[in-house]
């Protein structure tokens, strides 16, 4: 499966984004699938995902901010971002696993990977 990462930009503190991720050559719906970010010089983080069963897992630093969801009819994952901080500013990236590891927090287990999306926030 390709991903395809969109909507990242600058924003100001306290805004909102929507950032998409459209899958092709597969179905999103078949994936657990995730979103991660690379602050700049720093290590890739997790920062949500969801099931099959369109159940979610957050990491804690965006609960309550961030959703994520899925749209199976244009096969795209999305991930709502709302009063976003500076510490929020990052590459981000979505990532499909096609067998669920029971550890979404890690990179190694996702198969495919997008390419990433600059997201800026301006204090």
């Amino acid at each position: 499966v390709q991903l395809q990462a969109s909507g990242g930009g600058l924003v100001q503190a306290g805004g909102s984004l929507r950032l998409s991720c459209a899958a092709s050559g597969g179905t999103v719906s078949r994936y657990f699938m995730g979103w991660f970010r690379q602050p700049p010089g720093k290590e890739r983080e997790f920062v949500a995902a969801i099931a099959w069963s369109r159940s979610t897992v957050y990491a804690e630093h965006v609960k309550g901010r961030f959703t994520i969801s899925r749209d199976n009819a244009k096969n795209t994952v999305y991930l709502q971002m709302n009063s976003l901080k500076s510490e929020d500013t990052a590459v981000y990236y979505c990532a499909a696993d096609r067998n669920y590891s029971g550890n979404p927090y890690r990179t190694d287990p996702y198969d495919y990977w997008g390419q990433g999306t600059q997201v800026t926030v301006s204090s």
